[in-house]
This record gives C-alpha cells, sequence and structure tokens, in this order.
C-alpha cells in the first residue's frame, strides 16, 4: 500500500508553491504593517476551518499580538443570516488591525457578515479559501456576495470543490479534506514573512515561545501583558 495522502499533500504543496508566492509576500506585509503600527491580528474560522484560525494565534512560534474570533456555537449557525452581524456587536476592532478569515467555501452569511463589517472599518481582510471552488458556489447570503469578493489579499487554498481529495474502489463519496493542511503551509509562511519583514524594519515581533520549554510561560506572560487589553478582549 501506498501513503495516498502524502502524495496529495505533496502535489498541493508544489500547487500552493506555484501560484501563491506573490500573495503570501502580498498578505505578509498587510500584517507586518499592521503590529509596526499598533494594531493585532485577528483570526476566524467556523466550524472546521477554526483549526486553522488556531495556526496564527496563541501559539509557540506565532505572534502574541494576535487573538482568535471564537465562534460561540462551533459553525451551527454559519449558514444563517444575520448571525455573524449580531457576533460583531461583541467584537473590538481599531485601525491597523488585520483580519483573517478562513472558509473553504466562502458562501455562508456569517463569514461575509464579518467581511463586511471588517471593511466598512476601513481595515485590511486577508481571506484564506478555496478559490475555483467558491466561484463556482451560489452565495447563501442576500447579498449575493462571496467571501473572496471582500479580501484585500487571497490565499487560495487550491482544494477541490467540496473540499475531499482522494478516491477509494467502493466508495461513491471522496474522502481526506485538504483545506486544513493547503491552510496551515499558506498562514504559517505569511506570519514567518511578517516576523521576517518586522525585524529587517528594526522592529522586535512579539513571538511566543513554547510554554514546554523552561522559562517559556513566564517569557509569554510578561508580553502578553503589553496586549492584553486587545487580546483578552473578546
Amino acid at each position: 500500500m501506498g501513503l495516498e495522502f502524502f502524495d496529495k499533500a505533496r502535489e498541493l504543496t508544489d500547487k500552493l508553491e506555484r501560484t501563491q508566492a506573490e500573495n503570501i509576500h502580498k498578505a505578509a506585509q498587510i500584517v507586518a504593517e499592521g503590529i509596526m503600527n499598533g494594531g493585532i491580528t485577528q483570526a476566524f474560522g467556523s466550524g472546521h476551518s477554526y483549526a486553522a484560525a488556531i495556526e496564527v494565534s496563541g501559539r509557540a512560534g506565532g505572534l502574541i499580538s494576535s487573538k482568535v474570533i471564537m465562534d460561540p456555537a462551533g459553525g451551527m449557525y454559519e449558514s444563517v443570516e444575520g448571525v455573524g452581524t449580531l457576533l460583531t456587536h461583541r467584537l473590538q476592532i481599531k485601525p491597523n488591525d488585520v483580519f483573517f478569515l478562513i472558509s473553504n467555501s466562502g458562501r455562508n452569511p456569517m463569514g461575509i457578515e464579518l467581511a463586511k463589517w471588517i471593511k466598512d472599518h476601513g481595515n485590511k481582510l486577508i481571506v484564506v479559501t478555496a478559490l475555483e471552488a467558491s466561484k463556482k458556489s451560489t452565495s447563501r447570503h442576500s447579498s449575493g456576495k462571496l467571501l473572496y469578493e471582500f479580501a484585500d489579499v487571497i490565499l487560495d487554498n487550491c482544494s477541490e470543490f467540496g473540499d475531499a481529495a482522494l478516491n477509494i474502489d467502493g466508495l461513491e463519496t471522496k474522502v481526506c479534506g485538504t483545506s486544513s493542511f493547503s491552510a496551515t503551509l499558506l498562514l504559517q509562511q505569511t506570519i514567518y514573512e511578517a516576523i521576517e519583514i518586522m525585524i529587517k524594519n528594526g522592529y522586535k515581533p512579539p513571538v511566543y515561545q513554547s510554554a514546554n520549554i523552561d522559562g517559556g510561560t513566564e517569557y509569554n506572560f510578561k508580553l502578553e501583558e503589553l496586549y492584553a487589553d486587545r487580546i483578552f478582549h473578546i
């Protein structure tokens, strides 16, 4: 037996390298400028896309000046119009904050309403989505808009329509979604380049150490104090 998902992952990695490098560079510049000018990053993904949101917020090697926007219902109501708008009333947004919205289809009202709120405030928005699949989809929002249409930069995860990518003989449904894997590659490279840009500009980026390294927790606590009013606010 082969390792079929490994093969698919290599194929996808090559495609992301070929097609997404320029947009990664653009996204990294936006993130770096936002942080250097006093903003933070905020990331949102409903349902399984939450896995990508936590790739850029609150983890070792990532920016302390970041937070996840929590979906209280875990994706249960992402297709219900008005829920995203309601959620914005509990969120904090300030100039120079940079937002990541992650949605494979980009068709559900929750993400679309968050995107509109972000752009109405004039903030930068980076969207991670399956671009070609999204373009083939119909919006579930009354505006008829899809998430990618609000983006300053689109990071295309290059996943197939429906996300699952592998066939198994005897099963009519494909298996093994690729969007989480590809989103991780796109987002981690973006953060790496953003940190590199900050350093080249003489700005020391606040980066989490692992809490499993001796002294890591204490190191993180000191830096978290500098951003406590932002990253611990809902």
